[in-house]
């Protein structure tokens, strides 16, 4: 089943959530018109039904081949690629002075997304090399930027990021990959590193691995960690590349999904040391790799959307086609597809409705990303920081999440033909799993929510983000349309919930941290599903007045998936609002050996 890009909804939820005419009249944006951007999308729509969809399933049935190190990617994937960099779509984000466009987030958002949406494993290549792109441009010397990121922003080469080893898992402290001076401003970094997406592969020149390291005099634990570009093949001086290096993908793993994108086990300096270059100041490494993993886990995030977003085409399509069973109440003795069956309604709108959710909250943290990088107003800046800060965790935490029942319904609505694999709808749902886990598990994104982000500064953040979501209501319940103040409603009651929890966490926070952690993971979904709901109540606030229009089928079903969403989901705030509050003693009762 292909892919088609919903350009109309992105568009949507670009203008009217994210800001998209404020983003385009900033400093370095003035070029960014609405007609621009609605080329851009078309075009990227047109590429990413023509040319990626078409090798996402052939990619998950062939995958890549290891053999003595080299790793061969799927059949079509070095010609898409390839298409891919010629046509300009790589560098789209990346900044002008290294051969970018310098578009805004909001805008690369959207492309990203269609990207993902047609072959996650594909849109993956592209997502490590601009994340590894964005911590070089921000730490690395000017040398080294010179170097190194005209070719990573044009994809002939292109980029990853090393953190986890055997034993360190999620936790970097425990790093011990090492980089001895080799007297030249140089390093020999030597270490396995594991999970290393897009490691090795056939698809570009050279490969630019950001690896974290310790130097002899290192400190311990997170603050003894630095950074270190380790090239594939060394750079000669007049740019050309040189010797191979010595690191080498020693195996690629077998995944439950994303069978297309290779993750490596790499092994750096088994001879005389991998050569790599210090990147920013020593030990800074961690500090400098999270201007790379923010960028990653909003894109993961949007992973979650973009994946649900075709699993919900593919079930929809079976749906109009599919014969079976009698319609309940249906006396016409017509044979209906099971599009007409109530619990299949049920299913599609689930998923439409959070995918929808899920794109706006996306959507409108790039633009608060875009506002707090360059609006001229510093007070603007930061209030927008801060509201990015707050929600980027519930970015790559909801969304991803939410994605594992949207997937799960799209194999559902198949059926038994759902469980087939010839069908696809299992690819959906088997692509989709790791994005929990990706750049941290959705309860390493929790506890920096309640943490960091919540408890940290009291509270003032959510404090202000449920202050906007009440004007919102009260403007909803001014409109004097019954639809729109059930949409009131239903927020009232999720802010009472959030208002509650984020209450209950500042009080046990410092003095009972375990009970504050065993709700953390249901203070981030309490968080998505109010946040989420605010936006698709904001959305049918605004469609409610162009129901009359010539797209009116498009805002009569914004308003009943905002009606959905308010009636479906944000019922689950209130249960999760019970679990924080009331539930922490059931998780940390049992004695170890009760388990």
């Amino acid at each position: 089943m292909n892919y088609v890009a919903p350009v109309k909804d992105m568009l949507f939820a670009m203008n009217e959530l994210a800001g998209l005419a404020e983003i385009s009249a900033l400093p370095g944006n003035e070029e960014v018109s609405v007609d621009l951007v609605e080329t851009i999308l078309d075009e990227a729509g047109k590429f990413a039904s023509e040319v990626l969809a078409p090798i996402n399933a052939s990619g998950d049935k062939e995958g890549n081949t290891w053999a003595d190190g080299v790793v061969s990617t799927a059949s079509g994937f070095k010609e898409a690629y390839a298409s891919f960099c010629e046509t300009g779509w790589n560098g789209m984000p990346a900044a002008v002075e290294f051969g970018g466009q310098g578009l805004p987030v909001t805008v690369s958002t959207a492309v990203l997304e269609m990207w993902k949406s047609a072959n996650m494993s594909f849109s993956l290549c592209q997502m490590l090399t601009l994340g590894a792109v964005e911590a070089i441009a921000h730490h690395a010397s000017d040398e080294l930027k010179q170097i190194y990121l005209p070719n990573m922003v044009a994809g002939t080469w292109t980029g990853t990021m090393n953190l986890t080893e055997p034993q360190a898992g999620s936790d970097l402290a425990a790093v011990r990959s090492k980089a001895e001076p080799r007297g030249d401003g140089s390093y020999a970094v030597s270490g396995t590193k594991i999970f290393i997406t897009w490691g090795e592969h056939d698809m570009a020149e050279n490969i630019i691995h950001l690896v974290l390291a310790r130097l002899p005099d290192a400190p311990p634990g997170v603050k003894g960690i630095s950074l270190f570009i380790v090239p594939k093949f060394l750079v000669n001086a007049d740019g050309s590349l040189g010797a191979r290096n010595d690191l080498v993908c020693a195996s690629i793993e077998h995944k439950m999904g994303i069978h297309a994108s290779a993750t490596a086990v790499m092994a750096f300096g088994e001879k005389d040391g991998a050569i790599g270059y210090l990147v920013g100041e020593a030990n800074r490494g961690l500090e400098y790799m999270f201007t790379m993993m923010n960028h990653a886990r909003l894109n993961v995030g949007l992973e979650g959307v973009a994946i649900s977003e075709r699993a919900y085409q593919h079930a929809l399509a079976y749906a109009r086609e599919r014969i079976q069973g009698r319609i309940v109440g249906d006396k016409s003795g017509e044979k209906k597809p099971i599009l007409h069956h109530p619990d299949v309604r049920r299913m599609l709108m689930d998923m439409k409705s959070r995918t929808e959710a899920g794109r706006a909250l996306a959507y409108y943290v790039a633009g608060c990303m875009d506002r707090a990088k360059s609006h001229s107003d510093a007070g603007v800046r930061g209030a927008n920081q801060a509201r990015l800060e707050l929600l980027t965790p519930v970015v790559k935490g909801w969304c991803t999440e939410m994605a594992q029942g949207v997937t799960w319904n799209g194999v559902q609505v198949h059926g038994g033909m759902g469980f087939i694999e010839e069908t696809g709808a299992s690819q959906h749902m088997r692509d989709a799993r790791i994005t929990t886990i990706y750049e941290g598990t959705t309860a390493i994104q929790a506890n920096d929510l309640i943490g960091r982000k919540t408890a940290k500064d009291g509270g003032k953040s959510m404090g202000l983000l449920l202050t906007d979501i009440a004007a919102s209501a009260a403007r909803l319940r001014a409109a004097d349309d019954a639809g729109l103040a059930a949409l009131a409603d239903s927020l009232d009651r999720g802010i009472a919930a959030l208002g509650d929890a984020t209450q209950w966490l500042l009080d046990n926070y410092e003095t009972n941290p375990q009970a504050a952690a065993a709700g953390s993971v249901s203070f981030l979904k309490l968080t998505g599903v109010v946040v989420s709901g605010w936006l698709m109540a904001r959305s049918a606030g605004i469609a409610a007045t162009r129901v009359g229009d010539d797209d009116g089928d498009f805002y009569k079903a914004k308003l009943a998936t905002a009606a959905f969403f308010a009636q479906h989901v944000m019922p689950e705030a209130g249960a999760y609002r019970d679990a924080i509050v009331n539930g922490a003693d059931a998780v940390l009762v049992l004695a170890e050996s009760q388990f």
